[in-house]
């Protein structure tokens, strides 16, 4: 198997709101915030549903390897309900080998609302459910040794149980890639992250707001000098500003595509992070890599939605 995802197992319930539904919720525009199920459950009685969809950050990366041809596998927790059966379907459907078995838990599939406003930026409230009490005995160890790479995403990061599947995992992979996720995520594990970043892991992806929150940096100069300080890989999605690899002392660079219309950035990160690891796991150049991520993100910000059909 060429990479295997671990991350949080969420159902996507994707809604159109205006920027007026946001500030009368104090939800603040392209973050993540967490709900419990009665606010969840609150904020879903208000909205018109456009659809529903598994989903998840790193899981919506690993179908669009799949899609790409690639054998891929993914870990996250989910209870034996109506939506976890609907999450192990989806991915199914994508050729994804799903390496956990359901059972009923005490707290229902997580569910996430993806709320997009008319600017086609999305804000996200989710309600974990029993994907935020993954733990260590969830990991099936062969799978990550079998990998390889791991693909771990910065939502699943809390202390706790959480905590200790995402450092089991990391001591076992062959190599470990890690995406940010969110500013907010950054904010809350700060410390915890930036010491993976630096020690643990060997291909990171952060937005630029997200990389500005980790290092603190005052310009984008500092960020590079942070990218060749830690002798990893480092990718940062620019938005329009397009992309950028730090590769040990290489700098590399890809422009975004230019005229599209877009509707929904949700998958964004996801699917660019889908097609620089497949140019990364295929030998291509850093070079080329992010021209496959800079095409996967391209064409997923033009429909509704976090998958690829």
């Amino acid at each position: 198997m060429k990479i295997l995802g671990i991350g949080n197992a969420i159902v996507d319930v994707i809604c159109k709101v205006e920027d007026k539904y946001l500030s009368d919720n104090n939800l603040t525009k392209s973050t993540m915030k967490l709900v419990d199920e009665s606010e969840f459950k609150k904020l879903l009685s208000t909205l018109k549903i456009e659809g529903t969809i598994s989903g998840g950050s790193v899981a919506n990366s690993i179908v669009g390897l799949s899609q790409l041809g690639n054998q891929v596998g993914f870990i996250g927790k989910i209870s034996d309900d109506d939506l976890g059966q609907k999450y192990e379907d989806g991915l199914k459907k994508e050729s994804v080998k799903y390496f956990y078995s359901k059972k009923k838990e005490i707290l229902p599939t997580g569910t996430c609302l993806i709320l997009i406003t008319p600017d086609s930026e999305r804000t996200m409230c989710t309600f974990l459910g029993t994907a935020g009490k993954i733990n260590e005995n969830d990991i099936d160890i062969n799978s990550v040794k079998e990998s390889k790479i791991t693909f771990l995403e910065g939502y699943l990061w809390d202390e706790g149980e959480p905590k200790s599947a995402f450092e089991k995992a990391i001591q076992n992979s062959n190599k470990v890639a890690m995406s940010l996720s969110d500013s907010f995520c950054v904010e809350r594990h700060k410390k915890h992250f930036l010491n993976l970043v630096k020690n643990n892991i060997d291909v990171i992806f952060a937005n630029e707001q997200e990389i500005i929150s980790l290092i603190q940096a005052k310009n984008f100069n500092e960020i590079i000098s942070f990218g060749k300080e830690i002798k990893k890989t480092l990718i940062v999605t620019r938005g329009k500003n397009g992309s950028i690899a730090i590769n040990k002392n290489e700098v590399f660079e890809c422009e975004s595509k230019k005229n599209l219309k877009i509707v929904d950035l949700t998958g964004a990160g996801d699917l660019f992070a889908a097609g620089y690891l497949h140019g990364y796991i295929n030998n291509l150049s850093t070079a080329e890599s992010l021209k496959k991520g800079t095409e996967m993100s391209s064409e997923i910000i033009q429909k509704i939605g976090a998958r690829l059909d």
